[in-house]
């Protein structure tokens, strides 16, 4: 009898277990809202179905609430083609904070006012700062008078009162605080959309060098770049494209997002080569291909595979995994390098995703967003712009 109970129990905690874990996963890996092309399409993971209110597990345990939009499926051009970004921040970023050296001694006014590495100045004394030269000026003449600062803090907007101090050096009054206002860089356009004349590229956001934060932007613009060639990525060191920026504008930005750079293009760019936009639960593990332009031969195709799909699709970066087989793309650069990202990657006639980030430790591998992430956030830029 003591054997029956006990294997009984385990059978039971057994159970437990996997009903606990099944609902953890579940909610991990389904998305809270889903579009689909049909409500018959299979997106759910093996072992989940989906009834009138909630996701399930083996047709009994509810896992969650889960709301299914049927869309219609949209073509884009796939591009691979190298631009510049040229980006103007939403005021000023703020990327260090230092000690002024004072008659009185070592002082820090940022420190005092509460300003940090990562943080916008939107303005000072209510007049809006846009540039590091605005900001300069503007304390360099308070002749040490306090200066309220709106401040912008990740999602917190917040005021606060900075006294600059007079510096023994120069005599000059400063506030100990170091900004950026633009950034600047190479990576590749990764689709544009005819009907909505819009294009998206990089598969990740601009963030700024020293704070890692994405910079808001304020505008920007894409411009033509030509491709020499590139440094070779190695173990521990990813390589990098090298570009020189050309006079000719691509289009204007509109959005700095985790999932990429977004732009309106100047001039009506005649489409061509139109795929269908891959829902994320089409996207397969095996054989692929990029399109990128990494030297003055212009855009190419090259192999990869995509070696893992990760389970959250909701993720704006790490969606899948490829890997570069190409030899003719890893004897010109070892493999993915630095501004390829928004290579956009082709499999079974339809444009899946695009490469994010190389791994650091293996030029040959790298992240990938999926395509279907990238639209998404298109049309809600496209939304908010028009509003």
């Amino acid at each position: 009898m003591k054997k029956q109970i006990h294997r009984l129990t385990g059978i039971l905690l057994f159970g437990c277990i996997l009903a606990f874990a099944a609902v953890l996963y579940g909610n991990f890996a389904i998305p809270d809202t889903v579009q689909v092309l049909s409500e018959d399409d299979h997106y759910l993971p093996a072992l989940y179905t989906h009834d009138a209110e909630n996701v399930r597990f083996l047709r009994s345990i509810a896992v969650k609430k889960n709301q299914v939009q049927t869309t219609k499926r949209i073509y884009a051009e796939p591009l691979g083609r190298a631009f510049g970004i040229k980006l103007y921040t939403e005021g000023v970023m703020v990327v260090r904070t230092d000690s002024v050296d004072t008659p009185q001694g070592s002082v820090s006014p940022a420190q005092k006012a509460d300003i940090r590495a990562g943080d916008m100045i939107l303005s000072v004394d209510g007049n809006r700062m846009h540039t590091n030269r605005e900001i300069a000026n503007t304390v360099s003449q308070s002749a040490g008078k306090p200066m309220t600062l709106r401040v912008q803090r990740e999602n917190l907007i917040f005021e606060t009162e900075l006294t600059p101090v007079q510096s023994a050096l120069d005599g000059q009054y400063r506030a100990g605080i170091w900004v950026r206002d633009s950034s600047a860089g190479i990576g590749t356009l990764t689709f544009q959309v005819p009907q909505y004349g819009l294009f998206a590229g990089l598969g990740h956001a601009v963030c700024d060098i020293d704070t890692g934060r994405l910079l808001p932007l304020s505008d920007g613009e894409a411009v033509d770049v030509t491709i020499k060639g590139s440094f070779k990525g190695h173990a521990g060191e990813p390589g990098e494209l090298c570009g020189v920026f050309l006079p000719g504008t691509i289009g204007a930005l509109f959005g700095n997002t985790e999932s990429g750079i977004y732009g309106a293009y100047k001039t009506e760019e005649p489409a061509k080569n139109l795929l269908p936009v891959a829902m994320y639960y089409e996207v397969q593990p095996g054989a692929a291909t990029i399109l990128a332009e990494v030297d003055d031969s212009g855009v190419q195709a090259y192999s990869v595979q995509i070696t893992k799909l990760f389970s959250n699709p909701d993720a704006q970066q790490k969606n899948l995994v490829v890997k570069v087989t190409d030899k003719r793309l890893i004897e010109k650069t070892g493999g993915i390098v630095q501004g390829m990202s928004g290579s956009p990657i082709i499999q079974n006639g339809m444009l899946v995703g695009a490469v994010t980030h190389v791994f650091v430790q293996d030029s040959l591998q790298g992240y990938g967003v999926y395509a279907q992430t990238m639209l998404q956030e298109m049309q809600q830029l496209a939304l908010r712009k028009a509003s």
